[in-house]
C-alpha cells in the first residue's frame, strides 16, 4: 500500500525544454482565443527579426515590431532566444550575400577577426575596418527577412489550424 501512495504521489516528469519554451506558449495563445493566423505571423515575424544581422538588436527589433504589430512578446522573445546560435551562424553569410548583391570584391575577414577588432579597437576604427559590411549584411537581411518570415507563416499555418481545430474539439 506505501509503494502505491509513494508512486501516486511521485511529481510529474517536468516537460522537455522545447514543450515549456515554444508548444506550450503556442498551445496557451490557441486557446485563449488567438487565431492561428496570428501565431504564425508571429513566428515568421519573429524568426525574421531574431536573424537581424547585429548582435544586441534583435530583443528591441522584436519588442518594437511585437508593440507594434500587436504580437505575443513571451513568444517572440523566446524565439529570440532560441535562434542566437542561428543568427550568429548567419552573421557571415548576410555579409557574403550582401557584398554579391553590392558587387563588392573587398577584404573577405573571419568573424573572429571583426570580435578582436571591436574588442581591441575604437568605435570609430572597427566602423572603419568593417562599416561596409554592415552595410552589406543588412542588404541582405533586408532583402531575405520577408522571404524568411513568409516561409515560416505559410509553413506553419496549416499545422497550427490543425492544433487549434483539435484543441477546440476537446
Amino acid at each position: 500500500m506505501s509503494a502505491a501512495v509513494s508512486i501516486a504521489s511521485a511529481p510529474a516528469p517536468r516537460p522537455g525544454f522545447w514543450r515549456r519554451r515554444l508548444i506550450d506558449p503556442i498551445r496557451a495563445q490557441l486557446t485563449q482565443g488567438v487565431t492561428p493566423d496570428k501565431v504564425a505571423l508571429t513566428l515568421g515575424v519573429g524568426t525574421a527579426c531574431s536573424l537581424l544581422p547585429f548582435l544586441g538588436f534583435t530583443s528591441l527589433l522584436n519588442l518594437g515590431v511585437g508593440l507594434a504589430l500587436r504580437m505575443n512578446q513571451p513568444i517572440l522573445q523566446t524565439l529570440n532566444q532560441l535562434l542566437g546560435p542561428l543568427q550568429l551562424a548567419l552573421i557571415l553569410v548576410h555579409v557574403r550575400v550582401g557584398e554579391w548583391l553590392w558587387g563588392a570584391t573587398g577584404d573577405h575577414f573571419t568573424v573572429g577577426e571583426m570580435v578582436r577588432t571591436f574588442r581591441g579597437s575604437s568605435l570609430a576604427e572597427f566602423l572603419a575596418r568593417f562599416g561596409w559590411a554592415g552595410i552589406h549584411a543588412l542588404s541582405a537581411w533586408l532583402l531575405l527577412a520577408p522571404v524568411l518570415a513568409a516561409a515560416v507563416y505559410f509553413s506553419a499555418r496549416p499545422a497550427l489550424r490543425r492544433a487549434a481545430a483539435a484543441l477546440s474539439s476537446r
